[in-house]
């Protein structure tokens, strides 16, 4: 599977400022000659664009001083695979800003350069999202953890691009352990600004953020928006943890600037399902129940528009009557679609029930089929 996974040209860290660029290529240990072509054209794309790049922060922070203050976004969280995507699609069909493939591969310059290089730009783009087929289109919405990575040196993602350093980015990058103050407060700050660049391109709508990553962030993320409201999607963990094996199987053959064959995929599922979990059940009662939305990924697959209308009540969100003809015309659309099929050995469904049994046990979740 691994070895048939594409391995684009454009490194997505082309979108990097030149100096978190040279700052993680410096901070993890080098890059395979294999990937030096990639790292070269980063190098030149982050030099070409930096006057752009200053032009365009000077810009908007002279528009963001005049701005008035962003409504708290709506944050869907929830471990990846865990029907995140499905439900962000949805909900960005009709009175969201969020951030758009340009955004999300140009988190720098998407307002300004990369607006006026859009039609070019968008043909660049690739026709799905190769862990799970879904399409991708110039206004799919994206997550936002790629962007950041290529705002700071602080990111899940530089685990994926160095994965000789993949225990210590997911450390730094999920949770913010060994991070300094200093590192925390940058990282907060260019996320809390990029947030709102977003919304400032959007419209001014209420922004919808979808990265799965936020589900460890709970308390940064309210110490930004106190009243930020939260979507949090739980799927079965048999079936997440087959469908984490072909999301790491296809994410490392086609961004790992290093070699990543010594990593254990399984144990890294295992472990990380484990502690972002634990993060997330340990901060959520300091959510205020009008600002926190659980969702079954099965009852939004079998009812989805009920799910929907719930969950707008229960966040206390306008615009559900208005917005409900986009999302079944979006959910007519996607009928067809088949999810990844995986085998279920017996040998993994108990090292699944062994690691994951207590989270099993409290959605009260089933082995596939049972």
């Amino acid at each position: 599977m691994s070895s048939r996974t594409p391995r684009p040209f454009m490194h997505p860290l082309c979108g990097a400022d030149l100096a978190t660029l040279v700052r993680v290529l410096c901070a993890n240990g080098g890059v395979t000659p294999r990937a030096l072509p990639q790292v070269a054209v980063a190098l030149l794309v982050a030099g070409a664009r930096l006057p752009a790049t200053l032009a365009e922060r000077a810009w908007v922070s002279a528009r963001l001083r005049n701005a008035c203050e962003m409504p708290p976004p709506v944050f869907i969280i929830g471990h990846w695979r865990s029907g995140t995507t499905h439900l962000f699609n949805i909900l960005s069909r009709q009175g969201f800003s969020y951030v758009s493939p340009l955004a999300a591969g140009m988190p720098w310059d998407f307002l300004g350069l990369a607006a006026a290089l859009g039609p070019v730009l968008e043909r660049m783009l690739p026709r799905e999202r190769f862990i799970d087929g879904i399409p991708v289109e110039p206004d799919s919405p994206q997550e936002d953890e790629i962007p950041l990575a290529n705002m700071s040196p602080v990111s899940f993602y530089h685990g994926i691009y160095f994965p000789k350093a993949f225990a210590a980015n997911f450390d730094r990058g999920v949770f913010f352990e060994s991070c300094t103050e200093d590192e925390i407060r940058r990282w907060t700050e260019t996320f809390a600004r990029f947030s709102r660049k977003v919304w400032l391109g959007g419209g001014r709508r209420r922004l919808l953020v979808k990265n799965p990553v936020h589900t460890a962030r709970i308390r940064a993320i309210r110490e930004i928006w106190p009243d930020a409201r939260f979507v949090h999607c739980v799927r079965n963990p048999y079936e997440v943890f087959f469908s984490m094996r072909n999301f790491y199987d296809k994410l490392f053959p086609a961004f790992a600037l290093q070699p990543h064959d010594r990593l254990s995929i399984d144990g890294l599922v295992l472990d990380g399902y484990r502690r972002i979990m634990d993060r997330f059940l340990a901060d959520r009662p300091d959510i205020p129940d009008g600002n926190f939305y659980e969702l079954r990924y099965e009852r939004l697959s079998e009812r989805p528009m009920e799910e929907i209308a719930a969950l707008y009540e229960t966040l206390g969100l306008d615009g559900f009557a208005e917005a409900e003809p986009a999302f079944r015309a979006y959910l007519d659309g996607v009928r067809d679609y088949r999810r990844n099929r995986y085998d279920d050995p017996e040998e993994d469904l108990a090292m699944i029930e062994d690691a994951w049994g207590r989270y099993i046990e409290r959605w009260d979740y089933a082995r596939p089929g049972g």
